[in-house]
């Protein structure tokens, strides 16, 4: 078996140059995002590693004279676009895109919500920093049975896969068949190896 070469992005440089180190060698398995340092690199004004930060956000505009009052505020993700940029460089090339830590080992909360933020944007896995967070990134990057369903559902009906059909009142068509064939070649590597989602997949 070959050695294989997990990259980690967390410089300004690397992102700058995430195309390129994804295609750097036959090598390459995937890369995984490196939250701390690269927040460091950039200047970033956090100490956090990994997630949101309450100061990032967006705020409803004014609905009077009062700028103060009755404008609600949203908390923002830090790390959309480069988890989107990574994943993309990493779909360009075939490797994998992992999420890194989630630093604040408490919150298993807000982690779930990061991790399936990441799992949604196109990452396979995440880092785990302690136990408790293993169990939260095994539930969160193996899709929901119902969303496996639906995918069987659609796959079936599609066909050949050309043309448009309606299912449960929502119009579905090629791009959609593809993108329900990502989910169902994800819940049959996941069924392979672990009997109960095998059992819940159905497969």
């Amino acid at each position: 078996r070959p050695i294989l070469v997990h990259a980690i992005l967390e410089t300004a440089e690397g992102m700058t140059n995430v195309e390129e180190i994804a295609a750097a060698s036959p090598r390459m398995q995937g890369i995984s995002l490196g939250p701390a340092d690269l927040a460091a690199s950039r200047r970033m004004k956090t100490t956090r590693v990994g997630g949101g930060h309450p100061g990032y956000l967006v705020r409803e505009d004014p609905t009077g004279d009062d700028l103060t009052q009755g404008r609600t505020t949203y908390q923002q993700d830090l790390w959309h676009y480069t988890i989107a940029r990574m994943v993309d460089a990493c779909a360009g090339n075939d490797i994998l895109p992992f999420y890194g830590p989630f630093g604040d080992i408490k919150d298993v909360v807000a982690c779930e919500d990061q991790f399936r933020n990441a799992f949604l944007l196109g990452c396979v896995g995440a880092w785990s920093l302690h136990p408790v967070q293993i169990d939260i990134a095994k539930k969160v990057f193996s899709p929901d049975p119902a969303d496996v369903a639906h995918a069987k559902e659609v796959v079936e009906a599609m066909g050949d896969g050309s043309g448009a059909v309606m299912i449960n009142g929502k119009m579905e068509d090629d791009a959609s068949c593809k993108q329900c064939i990502v989910m169902l070649d994800l819940a049959r590597a996941l069924a392979e190896r672990d009997p109960e989602l095998a059992a819940a997949y159905d497969l």
